[in-house]
């Protein structure tokens, strides 16, 4: 039978064994690899298109792109407050796009938000714990989407996910459905009178 103490020095070596092989085997860091994975362009997978208003919290009024003019004073169903909402990787890294006027939502360097045509203007969307939605730039982290109490642009230098400024909430458009989500016609059902049983023809037999 083994003594006390030979149970208590092996299981002594047996932490020390352990702890080496953490050592020469770093766990992996999951949040790390999430991290890069959403931030690669998927290439392969279809683009999803989601169609949305984004309702400010400090303006109460809903973003709308105009051409090149960006704002928060849409009214709730204005034409230019509808967004065409497409992912651009596994994560939620999106583009958002003017359903009316064509234009991407984009931010400069200097934190300005113009509106154009390229598609790299690039978003991450972020839920947050108060269940709002934030906009952080993809290429200058820490800069939001953000509005003034008047609806205009706030420098997204100036930003902060805490803030109101950059608290959004995503409502649906009460606008006309576009394709390819628009609702099916109800099916008409066609009636076809149904055809006439043919008489069968009994022959009389054969006589010998």
């Amino acid at each position: 039978m083994y003594s006390h103490g030979y149970i208590y020095i092996s299981f002594h070596f047996l932490v020390l064994w352990c702890n080496a092989q953490g050592e020469n085997h770093p766990s992996p860091n999951f949040n790390q690899y999430v991290r890069d994975q959403g931030a690669v362009t998927d290439q392969l997978s279809r683009r999803q298109v989601r169609v949305y208003q984004l309702y400010s919290r400090t303006s109460g009024k809903h973003v709308q792109i105009q051409g090149r003019k960006i704002n928060a004073n849409a009214e709730d169903g204005n034409t230019f407050a509808r967004l065409y909402v497409e992912t651009d990787t596994f994560g939620s890294r999106v583009r958002i796009k003017g359903a009316e006027s064509g234009h991407y939502l984009c931010m400069n360097r200097r934190g300005k938000l113009p509106s154009g045509k390229s598609r790299e203007c690039l978003f991450t969307e972020i839920v947050l714990e108060n269940n709002y939605t934030a906009f952080q730039n993809a290429k200058y982290e820490g800069w939001y989407v953000a509005f003034t109490r008047k609806g205009q642009p706030k420098k997204a230098s100036q930003t902060r996910e805490h803030q109101r400024e950059v608290h959004f909430i995503k409502r649906l458009h009460k606008g006309p459905l576009p394709f390819p989500n628009e609702r099916h016609k109800h099916f008409d059902f066609i009636s076809f009178a149904q055809p006439k049983r043919a008489k069968r023809n009994r022959k009389s037999p054969t006589l010998p």
